[in-house]
């Protein structure tokens, strides 16, 4: 039977039912361009109002963690053009939109290298998370240039910096350690990771920190995503029965 509006809205579903920490991969703005006939630009175009639109999804079902998967290190294996019209996409955004976000609260943070997009786009990121540290209403983290495994890495290698210094004994390190030592050490875990595009993989997104995470994949296209398609997400993940490894009692 097809779900009505009022089916999704947050106000139908159970309090303190929802995911906490949902982090999207967001997928599939040059198929829909393919599709259509038009520059693959005009796709990652309509994928940054689809980010709005989950933003807003997002604080409307009380969230807490909002994390995107903006550009991953393999993205750099793209055409420089390509490259070149996300990452001006991307200083748009922040420029114009970031007075939005910070009146509504939402805490902004970058994970992985955005350093590799320069110093100027690099300087602008850490002024917004700066500016937006109090808020407390949605931390929207958004990783750039971010692969999992390299993250991974690079906790292990805080952590054998510090046995290599004497100020810690790798019998103490354990999972927390670990967990602490990766970029998102201060968030919780995600609950749900949504995919769109109708792919079904991680790909190289937040692999330790979603050991436990429901995933949900959905066949719409990332540009035409929207609060409905958000609210679905919400709706298969309360389907779920969460058991960690155990068994229901």
């Amino acid at each position: 039977m097809a779900r009505t509006l009022s089916d999704l809205h947050p106000s139908s579903f159970p309090a303190g039912s929802l995911p906490r920490h949902v982090a999207v991969i967001m997928d599939g703005n040059g198929r829909w361009a393919r599709s259509r006939g038009v520059p693959v630009v005009q796709g990652h175009r309509e994928g940054g109002e689809a980010v709005q639109r989950c933003v807003r999804a997002a604080m409307e079902h009380g969230v807490d963690y909002l994390t995107l998967y903006a550009f991953s290190s393999e993205n750099w294996r793209r055409s420089g053009e390509e490259i070149s019209d996300l990452t001006g996409l991307m200083q748009f955004y922040l420029r114009h939109r970031f007075r939005e976000l910070d009146s509504q609260g939402v805490r902004l943070r970058i994970i992985g290298e955005p350093e590799r997009f320069g110093e100027s786009f690099c300087r602008e990121l850490h002024r917004a998370e700066e500016q937006t540290r109090s808020n407390t209403r949605l931390t929207l983290s958004l990783a750039l240039s971010y692969g999992s495994r390299a993250e991974i890495a690079g906790g292990v290698r805080h952590l054998a910096e510090r046995v290599r210094a004497g100020t810690l004994n790798p019998q103490d390190i354990d999972e927390d350690m670990l967990s602490a030592a990766l970029q998102t050490g201060d968030m919780p875990d995600p609950d749900l990771v949504v995919r769109t595009s109708g792919e079904s993989r991680l790909s190289n997104f937040l692999l330790w920190q979603s050991a436990y995470a429901e995933l949900v994949f959905l066949d719409v296209l990332w540009p035409d995503f929207g609060e409905k398609d958000f609210a679905e997400a919400m709706r298969r993940y309360m389907r779920r029965q969460r058991r960690f490894g155990g068994r229901p009692e």
